[in-house]
């Protein structure tokens, strides 16, 4: 009988020890439909651009938002609150049919993704100098409100190896972190996870940098080719947990 309580008293424990860790979901959807409910929204922009299409959909099992891109670029994005000091790692799923091929992350012409997971950040005025400040009036200016401080995007890209870093070919504001390469694991879920916290300490010197932002795109605007994605379980943990994915 003791012996049988000491299990049992175990078993609550380490299932209590495993519910203890915080765990921050950000796509609760309940059923596949052709609108995606709010707080995502699709983001424009270039109005010159064609949208990316998005819609909800059972794929292979997983509820995901799908798209697809033709020649297009936009942005479905969701604001965010993630206090990056209790839950800094970003855990998702995703898929391509396949990566691009002419897109290349160095030139502007080749600044495409068949997907990417854009963060984007708001950071204290006390590490914006007023040079940088005017940079992004400007930009804000030609682009509106939409262009953040700072942002990051984990790319599935089509050459670089995984791990690769390298500014936006458009402005060094935005960096591209290679999360995916290659047609090895094309057509099928594969599981990310990230340091969002370390990566933008890494990135942009900023252990205060507030993430105010999440976008998906698949992005073939430059390249002018056809790309289908899939985007699913976006949460954020402690970070040494794992993903509720894994």
């Amino acid at each position: 009988m003791l012996k049988r309580s000491l299990v049992v008293m175990l078993l609550i424990a380490t299932s209590l020890e495993v519910r203890a860790g915080e765990v921050v979901r950000l796509d609760r959807f309940v059923c596949a439909s052709a609108q995606i409910p709010a707080p995502w929204q699709v983001v424009q922009l270039d109005k010159k651009i064609a949208p990316t299409r998005y819609q909800l959909k059972f794929w292979d099992g997983v509820l995901a938002i799908e798209a697809n891109a033709e020649r297009s670029m936009a942005l479905l994005a969701r604001p965010v609150e993630i206090d990056l000091n209790r839950t800094p790692v970003l855990c998702w799923r995703w898929r391509v049919d396949a990566s691009l091929v002419k897109a290349d992350m160095a030139s502007k012409a080749g600044d495409d993704y068949a997907a990417r997971v854009y963060l984007s950040f708001a950071l204290p005025p006390e590490e914006m100098g007023f040079v940088l400040r005017s940079q992004l009036k400007l930009a804000r200016a030609i682009w509106g409100d939409a262009v953040p401080d700072a942002a990051i995007n984990y790319v599935w890209d089509n050459r670089y190896p995984v791990g690769t870093r390298k500014p936006n070919a458009y402005t060094e504001r935005t960096r591209m972190i290679v999360a995916e390469s290659g047609n090895d694991n094309a057509g099928r879920w594969v599981v990310a996870r990230h340091d969002v916290q370390q990566d933008v300490i890494t990135e942009f010197g900023s252990p205060l940098a507030r993430m105010i932002q999440i976008s998906v795109a698949s992005d073939t605007d430059n390249t002018g080719e056809t790309a289908r994605a899939g985007f699913a379980d976006f949460h954020f943990v402690e970070k040494n947990m794992r993903c509720f994915a894994e």
